[in-house]
């Protein structure tokens, strides 16, 4: 079967349909169920105007046991339509789950503002959403009708009564989107902001101890935490008065229908049977609508979240599973790049345009600010707002599959992430783990004799982002995790910033063994010692390239310039001696 174009818009809802057939159940089981709902009514007729008349036990106890089987039957249908939504739910979650967590990741790289953490919550609001209780409501809300007409039948007072409640519920329930949907969204923001805020002060904690920053951070969280409390003080307020006005109705209805009735028995026009039977149905009409107004912020988060992650996988759609690449080689090609950053007037990298041949080890040179550390992220293709083409092995570095390609990538960058578990788990990239790569890798890194020195060698756990390391041990271990697997290309941000001089001598020969297998290494610094490694040079100045070429010449061309004739200012860039 076909699925419908609605359906195609992303995979949340192309998934949900795959569902269909649940759903059709559920909505099988629910029409059992609310048909079978009648019995009592059915019941209470028989025993008040038949049984009570008669005064035959044996009408009573037959009557009474078929209700009673009529009785396990709609119990059985509510546990099945139940457990068929819990089951349904955890196969949505486990559909959803990968590409949730690929896409959050992707909108987290791309800067686009979407937590990881966030998105989860929000497939775990739609899963509980879709197996709760307020999915019921929609699911009992088309049997109502069937109530109606056997009011009307029982008598047209009673079903313009109870068409008159239901119009109420109904309004209430619009009253209650169009108001509680804004102030419940405004409370969910401020809230998520709050708590953004506070955890990215914990990671700092050291920082904020040492410093005495403790006191007026707290004050701008106590802020950002009293705007969450009143924004949800206000949705509250709002839902609870919607529901107060929903209870006030729904106690009126049961009196106003008793009391009809009663009037209709007085008068002759409908017998005692009848009103109770009646109330009792009139209840069950409106039950729906009333369990939709009880439920309605449920409903209004679980469409906020599924809007989110509809967006979200939109925007960041999964990539062809079939996809496959040959591996690369290396040669990665930069065509009029241009990036910007939110907040800048002026781009940071502009016009750059660049070949680096394969087995070329090119070292970048400039001032701070010059866009090197941008530069490394455009050619890894993790900087979100670029322009032009980055171009590996002649395909577009955005038609790869990141799976597929990150094992051709080493990165270096300047603040090194490392990650909870080991040292072998870390320099494998917390993949499956080849002890010959992972100790060749530390060997080119100049960390083998290290780690064994520890006291679980390559096991030994180094804490949540290398807590137990120094900074130098950091940048050992990240440099082997860039050329863990002999990647093809190699960017390094600055992998000499905490190195002695024993780490940098490691580091040239890391360099010249990754040259010599014919691999592409991009190496970013501010320190000229590791200049002789340079087949190239590329000289960044305000995001422009300033020169670029082998490495003799570039040097020769900037020492040229940088002597300025008898009587003139001195040049502005430096030199590497």
């Amino acid at each position: 079967m076909k699925t419908p174009a609605f359906f195609e818009r992303s995979e949340l809802t192309a998934t949900l349909w795959t569902f269909r057939n649940e759903f059709l159940m559920v909505g099988f089981f629910s029409m059992v169920a609310n048909v079978l709902m009648l019995t009592p009514t059915l019941y209470m007729l028989q025993v008040y105007d038949r049984v009570m008349a008669s005064q035959s036990e044996l009408t009573l106890l037959a009557m009474s046991l078929l209700t009673l089987a009529l009785f396990g039957v709609m119990a059985f249908a509510e546990w099945l339509r139940s457990r068929l939504l819990v089951r349904t739910g955890v196969r949505l979650d486990e559909r959803l789950g990968t590409q949730v967590f690929n896409a959050s990741f992707e909108s987290h790289l791309n800067q686009a503002g979407t937590s990881p953490a966030r998105s989860f919550g929000d497939l775990i609001q739609v899963r509980q959403f879709l197996t709760g209780n307020g999915i019921f409501a929609f699911f009992d809300a088309p049997w109502a009708p069937i109530y109606m007409a056997v009011l009307f039948m029982l008598h047209p007072l009673l079903g313009v009564l109870g068409l008159v409640f239901a119009l109420i519920q109904t309004l209430l329930a619009w009253f209650g989107h169009r108001h509680t949907l804004a102030p419940s969204e405004a409370a969910v923001a401020a809230n998520t902001e709050a708590s953004i805020f506070l955890q990215s002060k914990l990671r700092n904690a050291e920082v904020v101890e040492s410093m005495g920053m403790l006191g007026d951070l707290r004050q701008r969280w106590a802020e950002r935490h009293a705007a969450s409390l009143e924004q949800g003080a206000n949705a509250q307020a709002l839902t609870q008065r919607v529901v107060a006005w929903s209870k006030f109705i729904r106690y009126s209805q049961q009196s106003l229908a008793l009391g009809a009735g009663a009037l209709l028995v007085i008068d002759g026009q409908l017998s005692p049977g009848g009103m109770i039977a009646s109330n009792v149905l009139m209840n069950r009409a409106l039950a729906p609508i009333d369990q939709i107004v009880s439920g309605w912020r449920g409903f209004i988060s679980a469409a906020a979240a599924f809007g989110r992650l509809e967006k979200l996988l939109l925007s960041f759609p999964q990539r062809d599973p079939a996809l496959s690449r040959v591996a690369p080689k290396g040669h990665i090609e930069l065509h009029d790049v241009v990036a910007t950053a939110p907040g800048r007037s002026s781009p940071i990298l502009k016009n750059i345009s660049l070949s680096v041949a394969e087995g070329t080890v090119l070292v970048v040179l400039g001032p701070s600010g010059s866009g090197k550390s941008t530069l490394a992220r455009v050619l890894m293709g993790i900087w979100p707002d670029t322009s032009g083409t980055v171009v590996l092995d002649g395909l577009p570095l955005d038609g790869w599959d990141r799976s597929e390609l990150g094992p051709h990538l080493g990165y270096l960058p300047q603040d090194i992430e490392l990650f909870d578990g080991t040292l072998a788990e870390n320099i494998a990239r917390f993949g499956k783990i080849d002890p010959d790569l992972v100790i060749e890798a530390a060997r080119n890194a100049g960390l083998h004799d290290m780690i064994l020195r520890f006291p679980k060698g390559y096991d030994t756990p180094i804490g949540e982002a290398g807590a137990l390391l120094s900074g130098g041990q950091r940048q050992r271990i990240g440099l082997a995790r860039a050329i863990y697997g002999n990647p093809a290309l190699i960017v390094l941000d600055e992998p000499n910033a905490n190195l002695d001089d024993a780490g940098e001598g490691a580091l040239v020969k890391t360099v010249h063994s990754m040259k010599a297998k014919g691999k592409t290494v991009v190496l970013i610094t501010h320190r000229p010692g590791i200049l002789g490694v340079a087949d190239r040079l590329l000289l960044l100045l305000d995001g422009r390239i300033q020169a670029e070429g082998p490495r003799d010449a570039v040097l020769a061309a900037l020492k040229a310039n940088a002597r300025p004739p008898a009587g003139t200012a001195s040049a502005a860039v430096a030199v590497p001696a």
